[in-house]
């Protein structure tokens, strides 16, 4: 071990930390989100790949089931004690509300690309912003309304054609989550005001696994061996994923990490056009173009803010 801590690589390693470790926590907030966002992305791939050959219900709750499974290590090495959390009842309520948000959002997942669904979740950070405002009494300057107005704007870029095309239904439908979620996510963010971002995560996936069971029973099909490998993937970004997202609610305001959650759909057409063969359109490069000069300059102006 003392000497792999002298190899050169090491010692480049540690100077990194070091040096992103001295970066404005504004900053970190907004990795950990961009983080959270590429997770989940890949996520909503396999997802949806699995509720086509599942029932959606049955999906979501082997997803947050091997999630649990995922985190049964943390579970033993830490002790129950140090994962009880300090409200059960914010935990199972937060959870409640996640879970209504889930069953919205996987009865349209199966009829929905994963570009559009990507689209249909940038609409949540508007909720999160107004939910922020009013019950949290975040601040909202000016520039983060900017940056998520541009933000939406070159979604609306790629996807306005598609509204009112077919499965336009079914993205009212998703659309519906997205104000369910925001709710949830507001409630995270309140809850990293006394709970731990790992307790956070863990009792998601406890509340969630229970309280999806009952609808996962009502079209119950076993699962082939590959699907049981897709799920346990499933299960470990979901809680990477989470986990990201929380370290940074808990890092700064809310509302100052949605603006680069924009960059989601450069992380979908990436992951469509090397995985699934897709084309990006010229409104696709345009839109995404938009959105990530609005992410570039949001993080300087929350870098300047913090100094």
């Amino acid at each position: 071990m003392h000497l792999f801590r002298r190899h050169p690589l090491f010692r480049r390693a540690a100077i990194a930390h070091w040096r992103v470790g001295r970066w404005p926590t504004a900053i970190h907030a907004l990795m950990w989100s961009a983080a959270s966002g590429l997770i989940f992305v890949g996520l909503n791939a396999l997802m949806r790949q699995l509720s086509l050959e599942l029932s959606a219900f049955q999906t979501q709750f082997l997803r947050y089931l091997m999630g649990l499974l995922v985190m049964l290590p943390l579970m033993l090495r830490s002790g129950l004690a140090d994962l009880r959390p300090v409200s059960l009842r914010g935990q199972f309520l937060r959870g409640a509300v996640h879970t209504l948000g889930l069953l919205v959002w996987f009865a349209a997942v199966p009829h929905i690309t994963l570009a559009d669904t990507t689209v249909i979740g940038f609409t949540t950070p508007i909720f999160i912003m107004l939910g922020a405002a009013l019950f949290l009494s975040e601040p909202m300057r000016g520039s983060r309304w900017v940056a998520a107005g541009l933000g939406m704007a070159g979604v609306l870029i790629v996807v306005g054609p598609r509204l009112t095309g077919e499965g336009g239904i079914h993205l009212l439908v998703m659309l519906m989550s997205a104000p369910i979620y925001a709710v949830s996510f507001l409630m995270t963010k309140a809850l990293t005001r006394y709970e731990r971002p790992a307790v956070i995560v863990l009792w998601q996936a406890i509340t969630v696994t229970l309280l999806s069971l009952p609808f996962a029973l009502t079209d119950w099909q076993w699962p082939s061996l590959a699907q049981w490998g897709g799920f346990l993937v499933c299960g470990m970004l979901g809680s990477g994923g989470h986990y990201c997202l929380t370290r940074s609610y808990a890092s700064a305001d809310i509302s100052a990490t949605q603006s680069i959650k924009f960059l989601d759909l450069v992380w979908a057409a990436a992951i469509g056009w090397l995985i699934f063969g897709d084309a990006l359109s010229q409104w696709t490069v345009v839109g995404g173009l938009v959105i990530c000069a609005s992410t570039v300059w949001i993080a300087r102006r929350e870098a300047r803010a913090a100094t």
